[in-house]
């Protein structure tokens, strides 16, 4: 007999004897079915979560830094932070001015404001003071309309860009250009819509928010004492150290910081944001596998538990077969087999539950996307388990004797 007809052969013997015996059938994969839900709910979710932090950390841009009072993940305590001198106009004047290494800079101020167009209001929307050069250093991209000039920012008109959540919520099916909106009790024209970037994470979204020119923010919201955030554009990503050291010279010297002290202000990046994300989806990953690893593993001991049962019970059925000339690695192969069908149909019942739970916990939690390497990473591991799962059962199956078998009752 080939070895293709052997391998046939005993997947016939597997779905004999899983059909013959149903429900301990059912009951040995019930470990194995937790492992593979566990382990496929955990990689989809962080491939979803991956894959919107990679397109909500392109809104950071990978070529610039934010000169600001504070560290994005500093070690100090707030109360530190909140003590260090604002950065004004004046420092950003003087860094744009010495600044060798920069293709762009922008500098803005933001905070929670109310909406009022007619009578409707929006609460929390982010309004951002900024200059002409924001739209270049950040990249953002229009809609419909156009930024404001520099004669607009400087002069502090009354003109603003809305971002995508504020047109679908005030002009669901009109144009919103040259319509008056109310920001802080003050009038001003939409000249423009930013084109939607989605959201951080599906935490917050990045559409909703507006951009005013800075003067007029300073004037009619914050007032002078406030501290700006500058967005600093380098040449490229190679050279984005280069232009970092050179914004901490000449911030610490604009801001008359003693030689051998720490800043007091904090150039930000990208970066940051990936270090600290996959330091966290490291740990997740290490205690989401740990948990799956326990669940497989006691699903593992059940099947294999079952298989010397069923070894056991077919004890005169192996003697029968070896006495008709069955080899001992067609035993073997039989009962590998049959516990590693056994292992896969738990696999598949896994994949049956995670699947329409992975759609309920993007829908309502977290992103979630199961591609075809996660099933097929699911299906691998249900195989591998239960080839472990059946070794030791198998073995055992094929080193029975004949006579000896024959005559077990």
């Amino acid at each position: 007999m080939s070895r293709f007809s052997e391998i046939i052969e005993s997947i016939s013997f597997a779905y004999k004897s899983i059909v013959a015996n149903k429900l301990r059938s059912l009951l040995a994969t019930l470990g194995i079915v937790i492992g593979i839900s566990a382990v496929t709910l955990m990689q989809t979710a962080i491939e979803g979560i991956n894959r919107a932090f990679e397109s909500s950390i392109s809104s950071i841009g990978a070529d610039l830094l934010y000169v600001q009072k504070f560290e994005w993940f500093g070690n100090e305590d707030w109360s530190v932070y909140r003590n260090r001198k604002d950065i004004d106009f004046r420092q950003f004047n003087f860094l744009k001015k010495n600044l060798q290494s920069a293709v762009g800079m922008s500098a803005s101020i933001g905070s929670p404001q109310t909406l009022k167009y007619r009578d409707l209001m929006l609460q929390n929307v982010l309004v951002y003071g900024t200059d002409a050069e924001y739209q270049f250093v950040t990249g953002s991209n229009m809609e419909s309309g156009r930024f404001f000039t520099t004669r607009e920012a400087t002069g502090g008109y009354p003109v603003c860009v809305i971002g995508m959540d504020i047109k679908e919520a005030f002009f669901p099916n009109s144009d919103p250009l040259e319509k008056n909106i109310k920001i802080a009790n003050q009038t001003y024209r939409i000249i423009g819509v930013l084109e939607k970037q989605g959201s951080m994470l599906g935490l917050f979204s990045l559409d909703n928010q507006v951009l005013i020119p800075i003067e007029r923010y300073i004037q009619y919201i914050s007032g002078w004492n406030t501290s700006l955030s500058i967005t600093v554009k380098a040449a490229n990503v190679d050279k984005l150290e280069e232009t970092k050291d050179e914004i901490i010279s000449i911030m610490r010297k604009v801001r008359k910081v003693p030689y051998g002290e720490r800043n007091d202000f904090g150039v930000n990046q990208q970066e940051l944001f990936k270090s600290t994300y996959d330091q966290l989806t490291s740990l997740i990953k290490i205690i989401g596998t740990l948990i799956t690893l326990m669940a497989l593993i006691v699903g593992s001991i059940g099947i294999a538990n079952i298989m010397f049962v069923s070894v056991k019970e077919r004890t005169k059925e192996i003697g029968v077969r070896k006495a008709l000339g069955a080899k001992r690695s067609s035993i073997l192969m039989q009962f590998l087999i049959e516990s590693s069908v056994v292992c896969l149909l738990g696999g598949f019942i896994g994949l049956l539950i995670s699947f329409p739970v992975s759609l309920i916990i993007d829908a309502l939690v977290l992103p979630t996307v199961m591609p075809i390497w996660v099933i097929v990473l699911a299906l691998f591991i249900s195989l591998l388990f239960g080839v472990l799962a059946g070794f030791f059962p198998a073995l055992k199956a094929s080193k029975l004797d004949p006579v000896d078998s024959l005559r077990y009752e």
